[in-house]
């Protein structure tokens, strides 16, 4: 379980690469003064989903003994345990909006407690697939022991987006305010997720959402976002400074200083980094009903003979979630390396294919749980196998196994630029605009699989990111389609921190726009 309290919301660097680099030149948050007061007898604790970057909330109240989770993600055992810890019960699981980045924990929860009711607002023509046991609309409350939790409507992320008002029940004063995807520590909801023909209705909407939802809200209240950095929910998203407040986010954040609808919207949608290939899946999933697992998926544990049956059969994917060096040092040939780390829910999600069964490899000093749980928050529950005894026993078995020597950054300086090797680079737009090496191409990662036409498959081809974890998910797709592809450790940090040269364009393109040339 990964919990933190109310003063632990941390930047998450899970995304390896991705967090700060969507927004151009957004100045620095504004300080500001003392955070509103959390009563006594209230428990506040934010669960950190790495990877995802996403901020969920156990909010209870110790004298009641009742509890309400905001936002909660599928792998719920983290709320279950802070309930058992404080001694209550959990009453509510609230949705700020249908979300598209993961599956939500909402039925989860409500079956697993057998006592949280479902809430989500029904604003926007909002519609649930699933039983929804409080429909609420702008305005609505919800009273759990001395919290009272008030809806505020702020479209623009989503038509039915809500942002919730915590206040003490007994004296009405307003401590916090829960924003879910409408409000981040320096940036704001994108609105560019329901097809093009609703983006500028949608960006229309969050623009006056911004300027008039919160206008007679305390400045001191502390902000409470569902996201962190390294969220593609929203460009630029910071690392908070202290408690986060709305007096800081009505001067710093770049977003409440423009007062023109249509710079608002230009400068909001070119900052946007490209959408995730699974967000609509998991917008329909959310708004049909997840479905509900009862726990952490178990798949069956397989000796050598029968994994290696079953990878032949070409029925199912191989995930390999070891580290990059101990994926080139050997490993099963085919798979797709995603290293041992939360960010496999985003990676995962961008590159394993939701409707074939995986087979999953774990490093020697791991587990399949974690794994398991991280794949589940993007709907992938369909492991069908793990390799028991880890890669050793695969090797041990005599059978047979692919590898790759990697290259150094300083290789890399002395080789670059040839005709014999292609550099590749797989980093976000806007990463390979702030800087990227001489006569290196440029390939979206995810977009590698669509997009292998555009690599010369006569020579070798030298991948990095920006620290390599990336690199090697792109080795590993290129290997499996017959390249020679190597990966460079520590990438773009090692090269700048050995000093060698960059360059940049002349003019940087738009964030979500994955083409780029030398």
């Amino acid at each position: 379980m990964t919990h933190f309290n109310r003063r632990e919301i941390l930047q998450h660097a899970g995304a390896l690469g991705l967090g700060a680099v969507f927004l151009p030149a957004a100045g620095s948050i504004a300080q500001a003064g003392d955070a509103a007061k959390t009563p006594p007898s209230i428990v506040l604790e934010t669960i950190k989903s790495g990877g995802l970057s996403h901020y969920s909330y156990f909010l209870g109240d110790k004298d009641a003994g009742v509890a309400v989770v905001i936002d909660p993600r599928r792998d719920v055992e983290a709320y279950l345990d802070l309930a058992k810890q404080h001694g209550m019960k959990i009453t509510h699981a609230i949705e700020t909006h249908i979300h598209a980045d993961f599956v939500s924990g909402s039925r989860e929860l409500a079956k697993r407690t057998g006592t949280a009711q479902i809430v989500a607002s029904v604003e926007g023509g909002a519609k649930y697939g699933f039983d929804v046991d409080r429909k609420l609309k702008d305005g609505n409350e919800i009273t759990v022991g001395r919290i009272k939790l008030r809806g505020i409507h702020t479209p623009g992320h989503t038509p039915e987006h809500m942002s919730y008002l915590a206040s003490d029940s007994e004296s009405g004063k307003p401590w916090a305010i829960f924003t879910g995807d409408f409000l981040f520590v320096g940036s704001v909801g994108r609105p560019d997720l329901m097809g093009v023909e609703n983006t500028d209705s949608l960006a229309k909407a969050l623009y006056n959402s911004v300027q008039n939802a919160f206008t007679q809200l305390p400045g001191e209240l502390m902000i409470y976002p569902a996201h962190g950095p390294g969220s593609p929910c929203g460009a630029g998203i910071k690392k908070p400074d202290g408690d986060p407040t709305l007096a800081q986010e009505r001067k710093g954040n770049p977003y409440w200083q423009m007062r023109n609808e249509s710079v608002f919207i230009e400068a909001l949608l070119r900052a946007q980094p490209p959408v995730p290939y699974y967000w609509p899946r998991m917008k329909k999933v959310n708004a049909a009903g997840p479905e509900i697992l009862g726990g952490t998926p178990k798949p069956e544990l397989m000796e050598p003979d029968a994994f290696a049956s079953l990878v032949d059969s070409g029925g199912v994917q191989v995930l390999d979630t070891r580290s990059m060096e101990a994926f080139a040092g050997g490993h099963i040939q085919g798979a797709l390396n995603i290293g041992y780390n939360e960010v496999i829910s985003m990676w995962g999600g961008w590159m394993l294919d939701p409707e074939k069964p995986i087979a999953i490899v774990k490093p020697a000093q791991g587990n399949f749980h974690d794994p398991l749980d991280w794949l589940s928050r993007v709907g992938l529950t369909n492991v069908k196998a793990a390799l028991d005894g880890d890669m050793k026993a695969w090797v041990n078995s005599g059978r047979p196994f692919d590898s790759y020597k990697t290259m150094s950054v300083h290789d890399v300086n002395k080789t670059f630029p040839t005709e014999s090797m292609t550099l590749l680079d797989v980093r976000q737009p806007p990463e390979w605009d702030m800087g990227h090496i001489q006569d290196a191409q440029y390939l979206f990662l995810p977009e590698i699989p669509q997009r292998l036409s555009e690599i010369d498959k006569s020579k070798p081809v030298i991948v990095y990111c920006g620290n390599g974890y990336r690199a090697s998910v792109g080795t590993s797709v290129l290997r499996a389609n017959g390249f020679d592809a190597r990966a460079v450790p520590g990438s773009w940090d090692a090269w700048t921190a050995a000093g060698y040269d960059r360059v940049k364009p002349k003019k940087a393109g738009k964030a979500s726009d994955t083409t780029r040339s030398a």
